[in-house]
């Protein structure tokens, strides 16, 4: 199979997933080489997502790695399965990687949950807001690239069209809704649009009050999205330089526990609702 120049994020942590499902047998490069019939260098490329491999390889490795989890083998066989081309594809060579990256998690994820403080959830952004968003960027971005973003962003909310679409928790602090990007107006038919899509049946948005004081984690924005099994869960973190993704098994128990939190301490569904609408009526 031909190796990838810039592989995705989903295809290196197959990768990433096949390392260590070797490591946990002890077994070596060689010994996954003499497997498949391939060179040592091949199986080391395959490994960090350079190099494709197919479903029934990933069988016959976890197979003489003893590896006992059919659910999880299952799933990782479908990651090596699945050759579709997603939307997402026609802006590659037009936009940075990880935001095809972060495209790509969500319409595969089984559920969603995301915490903000300062934006609200890019899922749920109509395009005035967003292109103020990005327009906010320093270096400031190209009027051509901040409309790219801007439809690309748009086009993520199509997980939610689908015959059977991405069930969503969006934790927003009230803080977020406050924030007027791109003025009063623009601010406000954005608060409205949550409410409005706030009734959708996949759709969930609960307001950590002012009130609540302090909260855990640094402040930045959180996606938690959950895989097919929990090994494949993933957590992508917001930054100044584009996404950042994680799965290791302490931080997806970390986040996972700031979400609980959040589900705690959050105001309910209907209420959460009730302060959009009155924030949004006040501006």
């Amino acid at each position: 199979m031909p190796t990838r120049a810039t592989p995705t994020e989903r295809q290196k942590r197959l990768g990433a997933e096949l390392r260590k499902m070797r490591t946990a047998a002890g077994a070596t490069t060689e010994y996954a080489a003499g497997l498949l019939g391939l060179d040592r260098t091949k199986v080391s490329n395959m490994e960090s997502g350079i190099r494709a491999t197919s479903a029934d390889r990933v069988r016959t490795l976890a197979s003489n790695y003893d590896c006992p989890d059919e659910a999880y083998v299952t799933a990782l066989a479908g990651l090596a399965g699945n050759r579709q081309r997603g939307w997402w594809e026609e802006y590659r060579g037009s936009l940075p990687q990880g935001l095809l990256d972060v495209a790509e998690l969500e319409w595969n994820a089984r559920c969603l949950r995301t915490f903000q403080t300062v934006h609200l959830p890019g899922l749920l952004h109509l395009s005035g807001y967003a292109r103020a968003v990005f327009s906010s960027a320093i270096p400031q971005l190209p009027q051509s690239e901040i409309e790219l973003r801007v439809a690309h962003r748009i086009q993520r909310q199509r997980i939610w069209e689908r015959d059977s679409p991405v069930g969503y928790v969006g934790y927003v602090h009230e803080a977020a809704l406050l924030m007027q990007f791109g003025g009063r107006r623009a601010t406000r038919e954005q608060l409205e649009h949550l409410c409005v899509m706030s009734e959708h049946d996949s759709i969930e948005l609960r307001i950590l009050p002012l009130t609540a004081g302090a909260f855990p984690g640094a402040g930045h924005a959180v996606l938690y999205a959950n895989g097919p099994v929990p090994q494949l869960d993933t957590v992508q973190l917001d930054s100044a330089h584009g996404p950042e993704f994680t799965h290791a098994e302490a931080q997806l128990a970390k986040y996972n526990g700031h979400l609980t939190w959040m589900d705690t301490h959050t105001l309910h569904a209907r209420e959460s609702r009730d302060l959009i609408h009155r924030i949004a009526h006040e501006l």
